[in-house]
């Protein structure tokens, strides 16, 4: 099924290969592409509790993944809450700051989970080995690894508004903190405050003096400049992510996003100072608060059985949740670097209509799937700019290459410079292969494949190899019809595959077109791979849904989206 604009594919996996590759799928019914452009209602009403039921049968495990992690977040934030709001070491520290400290600490526990979570979905090398090494990830488990970046995004918005808890929590600490310093009125909270700053007398508030403003504590104590640092940085990267930015102006987000270095050195740190402290065990035996917090008038008077306590600031504990990822991952960047030098030879430069640019390359030892995906890096123009590009080579090619269309200043800038005649070939660094989603095209007894624009470039890889092993007899394929889409009418063949296929004009009707493959595979699981726009994957999505059968026996459809 192939259209213009969207580009399309659906193999048709069967038992025997009584087919000749010439014998390829051809369009029926071609005058319903007449009006084809004009949205379209399904032919019957959607349900909605039997789309909603078939959402969950097909993404149970990620509902599962999701609830865990919620349900943890939850557990964390709750017990750090009633830990600060009840434990009797905390008691007098409560006088003072009443139940912000237990909002700040609780806020503070769930912002160390999900930054020890947040650098796991980027480890790309990490999740290739998972997703090609271990067979236990293959099926259910191993489609959870393509959400790895909507994972880490889910993740980026949990620590926005814990960090947002956390400073609210800790505004109103500051302001109590200045207040029960200036009060003069012999309360408890006051005598707290006026306990002396001295080496061998412990502390309880950090403002040392009336006059010591709320701003100046902030910007001179470790904790209040780390937590600006890292709250700066937490907004830069955030809002340079943004869809807009990140599809317009790339380099932005790309700089701009590794300010997570800062943000998790001052993590690291920022509970060094210790701002927050509690009564120490020591002196709980002398002062227990339900004993002698009543008797706080009398705590310097010699006779009286109640010391003034002691305090301790709390431990730092970000430095211990955000250790062990953050060796993996410059253990994940030390290897990239390792591969990135590793040298890469240009064999042929095309320049292609709609200024699409091909490179074939060739590198030693590099090993590829259909439809994985390479970074890329041209030192000339940036050494710190890697842009990830689908393989369009088959992995029976002796070369790899990538398409390459003109979208941004990076990729306008490379296209230049190899269209330079005379100029030297510039040197090209290399960074994969990463493993995505249509890495399981072979996995389903049906399989659609939707390319937008240059989204179609993945599945040029997989066109590839199925003709490659179609021409040695390779008795694992079972292959048997395929349609694809022809990229120019001025060409004889395909300039990705080769392949002659021509394409026709205008939008599919979806609704009709899962509709048939449901009639024609009853009993088969169908796998829909997409490369382009969120519009179009979520109107496949949704027919997903709705075109899945109840029961598990009949047609199951399911929706894969290349990620990068």
């Amino acid at each position: 099924m192939c259209y213009q604009g969207r580009q399309c594919l659906t193999l048709s996996h069967a038992v025997s290969q009584t087919l000749t590759w010439t014998e390829v799928l051809t369009l029926k019914n071609l005058s319903r592409i007449q009006a084809a452009e004009s949205s379209l209602l399904p032919a019957e009403a959607p349900n909605h509790l039997l789309t909603m039921v078939n959402w969950v049968v097909n993404h149970w495990f990620s509902v599962l993944f999701l609830v865990a992690w919620l349900g943890l977040n939850v557990f964390l934030f709750v017990h750090a809450f009633l830990s600060f709001e009840k434990a009797t070491k905390y008691y007098y520290t409560r006088q003072i700051l009443g139940s912000a400290l237990a909002w700040a600490r609780a806020s503070a526990r769930c912002l160390n989970f999900n930054s020890m979570l947040i650098l796991l979905p980027v480890c790309r090398n990490l999740l290739s080995f998972l997703r090609g090494t271990c067979s236990f990830y293959r099926s259910t488990l191993r489609k959870q690894l393509d959400h790895n970046l909507s994972f880490h995004k889910l993740v980026g918005y949990m620590i926005c508004l814990h960090t947002a808890i956390h400073i609210i929590a800790h505004l109103f600490n500051l302001e109590r903190y200045s207040r029960s310093r200036q009060a003069t009125d012999g309360s408890l909270a006051s005598i707290l405050s006026n306990l002396p700053h001295q080496e061998n007398y412990s502390w309880l508030n950090p403002i040392q003096s009336p006059n010591t403003t709320v701003v100046y504590v902030t910007f001179t104590s470790i904790a209040g400049l780390t937590g600006v640092i890292i709250t700066v940085a937490l907004v830069l990267m955030v809002t340079s992510a943004m869809e807009f930015i990140r599809r317009s102006y790339f380099e932005v987000f790309w700089y701009t996003h590794h300010i997570f270095i800062i943000y998790f050195i001052g993590l690291g740190i920022h509970g060094l100072g210790g701002i927050v402290r509690g009564q120490t065990e020591e002196s709980m035996a002398e002062n227990h608060p339900h004993k002698c917090a009543e008797f706080f008038e009398k705590w310097d008077d010699p006779a009286s059985h109640c010391k003034p306590p002691q305090f301790e600031g709390l431990p730092a504990e970000s430095w211990k949740w955000i250790l062990a990822p953050g060796i993996l991952y410059i253990f994940e960047r030390i290897l990239r670097f390792y591969r990135s030098q590793q040298k890469v030879v240009i064999t042929k430069v095309v320049m292609h209509p709609s200024k699409v640019l091909e490179l074939q390359m060739h590198k030693h030892g590099f090993s590829m799937e259909v439809g994985q995906y390479i970074f890329v890096n041209c030192p000339s123009i940036s050494n710190l700019e890697w842009h990830p590009f689908t393989l369009t080579s088959a992995p029976e090619e002796d070369f790899f290459s990538i398409h390459i269309r003109a979208v941004g200043d990076w990729t306008e800038t490379l296209i230049r410079t190899f269209e330079k005649q005379y100029s030297p070939v510039p040197r090209i660094q290399v960074d994969g292969p990463f493993g995505t989603a249509s890495e399981d095209v072979f996995q389903y007894e049906v399989a659609v494949l939707v390319g937008a624009g240059i989204g179609v470039t993945p599945f040029a890889s997989i066109l590839k190899s199925i003709w490659y092993k179609f021409q040695h007899a390779d008795q694992n394929l079972k292959t048997q019809k395929a349609g694809h889409a022809a990229l120019n009418f001025d060409k004889a063949n395909d300039i990705l595959t080769g392949l002659k296929q021509k394409t026709f004009f205008g939008r599919p009707k979806w609704d009709n077109e899962f509709s048939t493959i449901a009639t024609a595979h009853p009993k088969s699981a169908v796998g829909v791979f997409l490369c382009g726009p969120q519009t179009l994957a979520k109107s496949l999505s949704k027919c997903c849904r709705q075109y899945s059968s109840l029961d598990p026996r009949k047609v199951q459809f399911y929706f894969n989206k290349e990620n990068f």
